[in-house]
Order: structure tokens, then C-alpha cells, then sequence
């Protein structure tokens, strides 16, 4: 693991997660923010985005728990979130989809964002979208 990686484990009492364990961490009461995180030596990024969630952490303070998937996590699990950059941010609560941060960012931005995710409902999380067709009959009826 990167050294920036496990700062951002330390400064932020954030929890390394594994597939296995994510769906019992995720659902626990309250607002999580997740960090997926990619190999740094393809998304130089990912360092960039551990230090500016440990200083997240601290400038909301309390507000939520952190969770960082690292590489091979993060890849099993991105499908559920539907982002399409990487590194990124998920926000639940009560294990429910809020929205997502994905990419790299102004500060500005992730504060901004943050306190707005903060504030917002869950919602169906986006995920990647797959063509639906319907099947005539002869007839030229559908299925409904």
C-alpha cells in the first residue's frame, strides 16, 4: 500500500474494505463516505484524493465515517455506483446511494459537493446502462 494511502487510513480513522465485508460496513446507521481508489501508478490522482479526503475528514468533522477500497475493492465494487472517473467518492447513508464525486476536483468543489450530499436524500444510485428492447409479435403487440 502506498504510504499517502495509509495516512489517509491513519489521519482519518478510515476503514480499509474488503468485497466481502463492504455490504455489513455500508449498511451501518448513519452517512459514509467511501473512497475507490485505483493502482497511483495508472491514476497518479488517486494520491492527489487521499490527501484532500483526510483533510475532508477533518473539515467536517463528525459527519461522517470513511471507507477506502483500495484498488482491487474498489474495482469489484465501482459497477454499484455507476461513476465513470477515477478516483472517486461515494456518499450513503444508511447504506443508500446519495451521490458521488468522481475524478479529481478544486477544493472548492468536494466542500461544496460535500455539504450538499450531506444535506440530500438517498436515490437510486446511477449504474452503467444496459439496452432494453421490447419483442413484438407477429401481431405487433409488446409485452404490455
Amino acid at each position: 500500500m502506498h504510504p499517502l494511502l495509509e495516512r489517509l487510513l491513519d489521519l482519518a480513522a478510515a476503514t480499509a474494505l474488503e468485497p466481502g465485508e463492504f455490504d455489513a460496513w455500508a449498511g451501518e446507521r448513519g452517512a459514509a463516505l467511501l473512497v475507490f481508489t485505483e493502482d497511483p501508478a495508472l491514476y497518479r490522482e488517486t494520491l492527489d484524493l487521499a490527501v484532500i479526503v483526510a483533510e475532508l475528514v477533518q473539515a467536517f468533522a463528525g459527519r461522517f465515517r470513511t471507507g477506502v477500497l483500495l484498488p482491487a475493492a474498489a474495482r469489484a465494487l465501482a459497477s454499484r455506483y455507476g461513476f465513470r472517473r477515477w478516483p472517486a467518492l461515494v456518499l450513503l447513508r444508511d447504506g443508500s446511494y446519495v451521490g458521488t464525486i468522481d475524478g479529481l476536483r478544486d477544493w472548492q468543489v468536494y466542500v461544496d459537493e460535500l455539504s450538499r450530499l450531506l444535506e440530500s436524500e438517498p436515490t437510486r444510485a446511477p449504474t452503467v446502462g444496459i439496452a432494453v428492447t421490447a419483442e413484438v409479435d407477429r401481431a405487433g403487440r409488446g409485452c404490455h
